[in-house]
């Protein structure tokens, strides 16, 4: 493989965008030489992942059309990141002078959000690879070996765009290919891609809003093509325990700040009613396993009290809670508070993102039913009438 990657790198200052025979022998290096010598190496590189990707493929490009300053391979869980815009791999990068490849971990330029998939803006991308470097180092405590400063020095604005989507990075000379392990790199950085996967399947990388809303969309639109959120989200067992684990800690919280607290999780609007020295408040609670906070899912009901009780009630967002699955039974441990007591919903922004349409109850309907298909209409007709 380092005979290749530095046959690449030879080729990288010859760059046109033209298909030039250099450009037809890089393409077919990027394509077919190196995607099959990484294929080969799957078997191996599947024992730095857990059983669930068990469908781990390899994919190279040198550009659609005109060839590209900038070419890769990548290395990914074909649910986990269906297509190259979403997700996270592992990707093999090249200097645009050729002085260096690059093993990295980096994402994909757009993500689910509201039930849809959307365009990454660099702000959005800043905090996706600070998100993928966060676990990393709670895993690993550093991202040592992975910790060189990605600069691939083209000209164009799509390998801007890689650096910016990469997570972490090794950098290796061209000159040091022979001599560098490339084989335990690219397994350090499979385990930690597989570590980052793990955290997605529990949607650690989603805020609770939009995790709701997911859930949402798969019910609204179960055909949709949705490769891409295999294996991802909790059970509904997980989300009890979750749920009963957020309402632990707040009641505790709330005990701490003086609070005497009735849990009205299953008769009202709300979670809690919280009471002191003659004040009381309307609590709502959200547990996640999040570790973004920036939205939560709320029913109309939820809402109008918000709004109808302004200052009187609140909002309890309990995050990073963390599953364990021992013995095949969920149980749920740590997590952080924010308290927003005398919450103000309407300084948040709200979001209609599924609404429930229901059919107009008229004669008119009925007669066209009748009009269109006779006898079911006529059916239907008797079955609603039959009693009175």
């Amino acid at each position: 493989m380092e005979i290749t990657l530095g046959q690449i790198c030879s080729l990288q200052p010859k760059y046109t965008s033209s298909n030039t025979p250099d450009m037809q022998e890089r393409g077919h290096l990027i394509r077919s030489v190196l995607a099959g010598e990484l294929r080969s190496r799957l078997p191996s590189l599947r024992k730095a992942f857990d059983s669930v990707f068990d469908d781990l493929a390899v994919e190279g490009s040198d550009g659609i059309g005109r060839k590209t300053e900038a070419p890769w391979v990548r290395i990914f869980s074909k649910a986990m990141s269906p297509t190259p815009r979403e997700g996270f791999y592992l990707v093999i990068h090249f200097a645009a002078d050729g002085s260096a490849v690059f093993i990295t971990v980096g994402c994909g330029s757009t993500i689910w959000r509201g039930g849809d998939l959307r365009p990454v803006s660099d702000d959005e991308l800043k905090t996706r690879t600070s998100w993928a470097r966060l676990i990393v180092q709670q895993k690993w405590k550093s991202l040592i070996p992975f910790d060189d400063k990605i600069f691939l020095g083209a000209k164009a604005q799509l390998p801007r765009t890689f650096e910016k989507a990469t997570g972490f990075a090794k950098r290796i000379a061209a000159s040091e290919l022979n001599t560098t392990d490339l084989d335990l790199l690219l397994f350090r950085a499979a385990e930690r891609l597989n570590e980052i996967y793990l955290a997605q399947i529990e949607q650690r990388d989603l805020s609770p809003g939009d995790q709701s809303a997911d859930e949402i969309s798969i019910i609204a639109k179960p055909l949709r093509n949705r490769a891409g959120k295999q294996g991802r989200g909790l059970t509904a067992k997980e989300r009890q325990v979750i749920e009963r684990h957020a309402m632990t800690l707040a009641i505790k919280h709330l005990s701490i700040n003086g609070y005497e607290s009735q849990d009205t999780s299953a008769t009202k609007s709300f979670d809690i009613l919280a009471k002191r020295a003659g004040e009381e408040l309307l609590v709502e609670v959200k547990g996640t396993t999040s570790d973004f906070c920036d939205s939560v899912l709320m029913t109309k009901n939820e809402v109008n009290l918000h709004r109808a009780h302004k200052g009187s009630t609140g909002l309890i967002i309990v995050s990073k809670i963390r599953l364990s699955r021992d013995n095949g039974e969920p149980t749920a441990t740590g997590g952080e508070i924010e308290a927003l007591l005398g919450w103000d919903i309407d300084e948040w922004t709200s979001d209609p993102i599924a609404f429930q349409v229901s059919r107009k109850s008229n004669g008119s309907i009925a007669r066209n039913q009748i009009i269109q298909h006779p006898n079911r209409a006529r059916l239907q007709f008797y079955s609603a009438n039959k009693h009175n």
